[in-house]
């Protein structure tokens, strides 16, 4: 049965709203950064009390969770389509295009991605926002996670000399890891952050402004680094 034409009409209305509040935080968080956002302050530009605005949001940390689910869910978008133009013959050429599209994208949205690795949200881990964005944050891990169950078992000395167990890992993300990936152990999950950790490395410092003025090149010193990461992990080119 079809909605009432009222309930439909205020369903469109609040998402409405919603993505105006957003819009307005967004601009804030280029303009200041995650310290600068103040729900007063939205409410104030969109010309409505404070306590309106807690309808929509109880606090600034669950408007800054909102905002954190929708910059992961863009970005594990644009991964996404990266790794399905390279081909699935072509591992080696996954991972690269992986890794050069979260470059361009973090260099695209320098603000979003300061959001997501920057400072530590903060929001009740209950509340819609943050079960929002830690589904859209594992959405984006098992993408990665995909890469290095490619290059399992082979994946060279990427594979380090560790024991693990799933204890030593993220207790909300291993169930999503394990159902994704039964054939893993708990090393690729190790593998998998210090993948991250090399894809990351480079641009964090790029978005930061600290690695341009010591490198001519920088997009140049990034291929070159993924190609060595694919080598370290045994993948082969197509």
């Amino acid at each position: 049965m079809d909605a009432p034409p009222q309930q439909t009409r205020r369903a469109r209305l609040r998402a409405s709203t919603l993505d105006e509040i957003k819009a307005i935080a967004s601009r804030s968080l280029a303009e200041g950064g995650a310290a600068s956002l103040s729900l007063r302050a939205v409410a104030r530009e969109m010309g409505m009390t404070p306590a309106s605005l807690y309808t929509y949001y109880d606090t600034r940390d669950e408007l800054l969770a909102a905002l954190a689910a929708d910059a992961y869910a863009g970005l594990a978008d644009a991964l996404e389509r990266a790794r399905s133009g390279a081909g699935a013959q072509d591992p080696a050429g996954r991972l690269i295009a992986h890794g050069l599209a979260y470059r361009e994208w973090a260099l695209a949205h320098p603000h979003e991605f300061r959001l997501l690795y920057g400072e530590a949200l903060t929001g009740h881990p209950a509340s819609p926002s943050s079960r929002a964005a830690a589904e859209a944050e594992h959405r984006l891990c098992l993408g990665l996670l995909g890469l290095v169950a490619e290059a399992w078992p082979g994946a060279g000395a990427a594979r380090g000399t560790e024991e693990y167990a799933w204890e030593d890992f993220d207790p909300a993300f291993v169930p999503v890891a394990r159902a994704a990936h039964p054939e893993l152990p708990p090393a690729a999950l190790a593998v998998t952050l210090r993948v991250w950790a090399r894809l990351h490395g480079l641009v964090a410092l790029e978005v930061a402004g600290v690695l341009g003025p010591r490198a001519r090149d920088t997009a140049r010193l990034y291929r070159d680094d993924l190609r060595e990461l694919a080598r370290a992990l045994g993948l082969p080119a197509a």
